[in-house]
Formats: C-alpha cells, sequence, structure tokens
C-alpha cells in the first residue's frame, strides 16, 4: 500500500508587534485657551482679595501691631528726652515721615493712638499722623492730626461720637496736654473763631460719609485749656506742603511699586496658569493661592497710597 506523505504546514506567520503608543502630550498654554483665562480670573480675584484684606481685617491686625512698636518707640524717646517737638529732630534735620511724636488718648471713646510725625497715605496706614506744617500738640497755634475713618483699623472712625466740652490729652516731648472740644463740623458748617495769639488750638480730621468712600472731610476743634509751650522754629510753611500730605491727598509716588509688584503678579498668575495644565489644579493651587495672596498684599499696599488717605 502506498502512503502519500502531506506537504509540510505552513510556518505561523509572526504575530504583528502592536504600535508603540505615542508619548503623551503635555497641554500648552494659549494665549486663546482657558488656562490664560483663569490666569486672568486669578489675578483680578487676587487684587480683590488683597485689597479687601488689606483695608479690612489684615489691615487692622497691622494697625494694632504699629501701634505696640509706634508706643514702645515712643516711650522710650519720652525717657531719654529724644521726642520731637517740632519739624527738626535733636540733629537739626526734618524729622523722618512715620515717627512716633505724640500720644492721643480719648477716654469716653476709647480711643489711645501713637500720632506719627506726616500724613502721607503710608504713614497713615500705621496710624493718625501730624500735620507737618502745624505746630506741635500744646503749642500756640493750630494743631492738626489727621487719621483714618475705616481702613487700617480706622481709628478716627470714632471722632463723631464726640460732644462740644469734653475734653482729651495729647502727650508730647514737652508734656501732657488738655483740650476741651469745641464742637464738629463739616463742609458748609461755621467755622470756629481763629483762636488769640498766644492760644493752642487743635483740629482732629478724618473721612466724613460712607465708610472705605468718604464723600467730605469731618474735623473736631478743640481749643487748649492747659499752659501753652514754647515751640521751635517751622521752616516749612503751609503752601510748602505736599498734596499727598494734605486731607484727602493721594500719593502719585505709589505708582512705581505698584507697576514692578504689578508684573510680579502678572508672572504668579501665568506660571500657576501652567502649573495647573501640567500637575493639575489641586497642586496647582495649594502651590499657587499663597505665592498670589502675597502679591496681591504688595500690590494692595500700593493701590491703598493710590486712594485718599483718610479712607
Amino acid at each position: 500500500m502506498t502512503v502519500t506523505e502531506l506537504p509540510p504546514a505552513p510556518a505561523a506567520a509572526p504575530s504583528a508587534r502592536p504600535p508603540a503608543a505615542a508619548p503623551p502630550t503635555r497641554a500648552r498654554l494659549r494665549p486663546d485657551g482657558p488656562q490664560a483665562l483663569g490666569a486672568g480670573l486669578a489675578i483680578v480675584a487676587a487684587l480683590l482679595l488683597g485689597l479687601l484684606l488689606d483695608l479690612g481685617p489684615l489691615g487692622g491686625l497691622r494697625h494694632l501691631r504699629d501701634h505696640e512698636t509706634g508706643y514702645a518707640e515712643l516711650r522710650q524717646t519720652l525717657a531719654m528726652g529724644t521726642a520731637p517737638v517740632g519739624q527738626l529732630d535733636k540733629d537739626g534735620r526734618p524729622v523722618r515721615l512715620g515717627t512716633p511724636v505724640a500720644l492721643l488718648e480719648i477716654p469716653q471713646l476709647g480711643l489711645r493712638e501713637v500720632i506719627r510725625e506726616g500724613t502721607t497715605g503710608g504713614v497713615l496706614a500705621q496710624g493718625p499722623g501730624h500735620r507737618r506744617d502745624s505746630p506741635m500738640p500744646g503749642q500756640a497755634g493750630t494743631s492738626v492730626l489727621l487719621g483714618r475713618q475705616a481702613g487700617f483699623g480706622g481709628p478716627f472712625g470714632v471722632l463723631g461720637n464726640l460732644r462740644g466740652g469734653e475734653t482729651f490729652t495729647v502727650t508730647t516731648g514737652q508734656g501732657t496736654h488738655t483740650y476741651r472740644v469745641l464742637g464738629l463740623r463739616r463742609a458748609g458748617d461755621p467755622v470756629p473763631p481763629v483762636p488769640a495769639d498766644g492760644a493752642g488750638r487743635i483740629a482732629l480730621v478724618t473721612g466724613s460719609g460712607a465708610r472705605y468712600a468718604p464723600s467730605g472731610v469731618l474735623l473736631v476743634d478743640a481749643d487748649l485749656i492747659t499752659d501753652v509751650v514754647p515751640a521751635n522754629a517751622r521752616p516749612l510753611t503751609p503752601g510748602a506742603l505736599p498734596a499727598a500730605e494734605q486731607a484727602m491727598g493721594t500719593e502719585d509716588a505709589a505708582w512705581i511699586p505698584l507697576v514692578l509688584w504689578g508684573e510680579g503678579l502678572l508672572l504668579g498668575a501665568v506660571a500657576l496658569a501652567m502649573a495647573w495644565s501640567r500637575w493639575g489644579r489641586r497642586q496647582a493651587w495649594i502651590v499657587g493661592v499663597p505665592v498670589l495672596t502675597a502679591l496681591a498684599l504688595a500690590v494692595a499696599d500700593q493701590v491703598a497710597r493710590l486712594l485718599p488717605n483718610l479712607v
């Protein structure tokens, strides 16, 4: 019997290799993409939050800190007899802006504030300030003190509760001086008669109207009822006071640091948007929010200097 040989089975075809996976693509920040919109919204939110915190609760905490440090400095200079009593310090140089020069105490309002030299927005963020072209409290003439109505603790926001006949004191390097309130006035109200030659008066000035948006100025006039103390020479005349130190004045010098800090905030927001696309939303916010908040507070500080100094 003949045996038929079968042809050999064909070799199995090699199995096809799976196509190589394409490398993952990373999202890119596009000017018209959602990341750019997120960066813009982050900037706006950070600015609003920073300004609200700076003028509001954080500003109040900063005011308490500045009051404590200013009080400690004032106590030291009073004890050493070096507290400024005029426009010039003991070395004959102009008193540095922000230097503590007096202590204002109004017990019926629960007000106890360190008075600093100068009335720019930056100085008034630390506490009430003494207008440099006016005499020091206790001296002959009208001494002028400015304070904020609402922002940075709003130390002078309670002045509207003072009544005629009430008294308060101001302590300087020349002693403690007592004043009796004549009354309160706003724009259009009668102005009290000019004090007699050799007499002393003080004007406490703050904003009048809605909180954080004053429409005018509130003044409290009070006459000195203790002995007048001698005054030093005042080289700065009223007409030479910069506009930034007058009531409701703004600081144009804040524009340069505002632009620089604003650029930092813009870069921080762009970095946050890029981190969002690369790391994920949660990781980006954990890292980015503290950075943006710090930058926003720095920007808010400069914006506050561009607002009226009595806000």
